[in-house]
């Protein structure tokens, strides 16, 4: 099977692939839209030599799908079909045009999908493979965020714990995703364990785990001789420190994970083509750039214009006029993971460049919340990111702003009216 390089009109097979957990539906229609297979197979090893069996009597087999990445998406590439993947949205239009009445069943999704495939498929674009080092990479960042998002529930689940008969720690450790704010809690269990201490003991613990700022370290120490003071009743400490200890447990395994998976996200990235323009971007960091650079993959052609990749983030709102009516609304339809990274990267992107601060500022004066603003924030990086990934070249500060000044930014005119070259800084 290849890839689908030929006319469409010499495609025979039009196949609609309605994806599960455990198990696919397919259905394959021909260029008269006759079903000539229809069957099921379960995710297994066995299940995908059944599919492939089935696909291998077929020249140039185009596959319809409601998703454009994971698991199944990259078997069907490595199986050399042609990929297309359609919106769910407009998947359940066309299923509605073969079932009026609102029936839904896997089978006939499978048929919808194939059948649209081979009556449209012609104005529709393949999914081109990306590299398997950029196809790992997304891979990871998707499964770190999975797990870090494990950690922050974990996190809660402590916190709320600790506030039953230990509030004086609550008080001491503002951020405990910090592996020393878990060590306090394997140290001083209860607040029992930590008045016993006593002061010698809490200071060795602070400079031991350098928590020795002196805008925290005086405030840390006062709390620590009131814990008695404030605490539970004694069952909900011994109970309620069992679960404590549970959970630090629980986070440390965990946090040697993610620390793993940052260090293969961060070799992987530095083998990539692409790093330097990433890691270009700023506040992008270590963490962002790797994710935009697998979100965005290797494909040049998937986006054909700064307003495709920001819809695809979903930073581009949604226009609807009707009549008198004519507004916008939040875009629900999107790369999620991808809206989140271009969010973080938009705030942090603050701290880099005056511009994007003076840009933020203004979006707020004029009574945006703090989420919007970033989107409009983000909205206006993507346009920056697409024109560096279309032609290779990695962020410029200062051809940035010689091309704001081209064009009469209002952007630097907030930042500093008088500028008038380049020395004023960033942009």
């Amino acid at each position: 099977m290849s890839q689908g390089t030929a006319d469409w009109s010499e495609r025979t097979a039009f196949v609609g692939f309605d994806w599960a957990s455990d198990h696919h539906d397919v259905i394959i229609v021909n260029e008269r839209g006759t079903i000539v297979e229809d069957f099921r197979f379960d995710d297994a090893s066995e299940g995908w030599e059944l599919f492939h069996t089935k696909l291998g009597s077929y020249s140039n087999p185009a596959v319809a799908i409601e998703t454009s990445s994971g698991a199944t998406v990259e078997r069907l590439l490595e199986a050399g079909c042609a990929v297309y993947p359609i919106n769910p949205k407009a998947a359940k239009r066309y299923r509605e045009r073969k079932a009026p009445s609102g029936t839904k069943t896997d089978r006939l999704d499978a048929w919808s999908l194939a059948d649209a495939l081979r009556l449209d498929g012609h104005t529709w674009r393949a999914l081109q493979p990306d590299d398997p080092l950029t196809v790992e990479l997304r891979l990871l960042c998707r499964d770190e965020i999975g797990l870090i998002r494990q950690r922050t529930a974990l996190v809660c689940q402590l916190r709320a714990a600790l506030g039953e008969y230990y509030p004086v720690a609550l008080k001491a450790f503002d951020d405990w995703t910090s592996p020393s704010s878990w060590a306090f809690v394997e140290a001083f269990p209860t607040p029992e364990a930590l008045h016993q201490a006593r002061k010698r003991r809490w200071e060795k613990f602070l400079h031991v785990h350098k928590l020795y700022r002196p805008e925290t370290y005086e405030k840390r120490l006062a709390l620590f001789a009131q814990a008695r003071a404030f605490c539970g009743s004694k069952p909900a400490a011994q109970a309620k420190s069992l679960l404590a200890l549970a959970l630090t447990a629980q986070l440390r395994a965990l946090q040697s994970h993610l620390d793993k998976y940052r260090e293969r996200i961060q070799e992987l990235f530095a083998q990539h083509p692409d790093h330097e323009l990433f890691g270009s971007l700023p506040g992008a960091g270590e963490k962002l750039a790797p994710r935009l650079l697998a979100e965005l993959g290797d494909d040049r052609e998937r986006f054909d214009s700064p307003q495709a990749l920001q819809c695809h983030a979903g930073t581009a709102p949604v226009s609807y006029q009707s009549g008198q009516i004519n507004k916008a609304r939040f875009r629900i339809a999107c790369q999620k993971l991808l809206r989140h990274t271009v969010h973080l990267w938009a705030n942090l992107s603050r701290e880099k460049c005056p511009w994007a601060e003076a840009y933020y500022r203004t979006k707020r004066a004029e009574g945006q919340s703090h989420a919007c603003a970033l989107r409009c924030l983000g909205q206006r990086w993507l346009k920056i990111l697409w024109k560096m990934w279309q032609t290779r070249t990695s962020y410029d500060a200062e051809l940035h702003q010689r091309n704001q000044l081209q064009h009469g930014s209002w952007v630097l005119q907030l930042m500093n009216p008088k500028i008038t070259g380049l020395a004023d800084g960033e942009a």
